[in-house]
């Protein structure tokens, strides 16, 4: 059991650092495609976190899936606002006569 644990959180840790390098390195243009793949990855955390969290009966694992899809349901939405927001800025403002 200790070392499924210690397994899982080396790779949770080289997984951060990965992700933290990746999204650093993106420019600017590239960060609207990202959102949108982004956004359609946590669309698929939140299917599977509300199939976890079907059971009827009430365990760690239900609750833990409930979490999770209440935080994966914040990051979708939040996500599609910032990229609305971020394609908002490339359109061209109309000129009122």
């Amino acid at each position: 059991m200790e070392a499924a644990l210690l397994t899982g959180l080396v790779v949770f840790v080289l997984a951060s650092f990965v992700g933290f390098e990746l999204i650093n390195k993106v420019p600017p243009t590239l960060h609207t495609p990202l959102m949108s793949g982004a956004n359609a990855i946590s669309g698929i955390a939140v299917v599977g976190a509300m199939l976890i969290a079907g059971s009827k009966e009430w365990n760690i694992t239900v609750i833990l899936g409930l979490v999770a899809v209440v935080f994966a349901t914040i990051n979708v939405v939040g996500g599609f606002l910032v990229t609305d927001r971020m394609l908002q800025m490339f359109k061209k403002k109309e000129v009122k006569a």
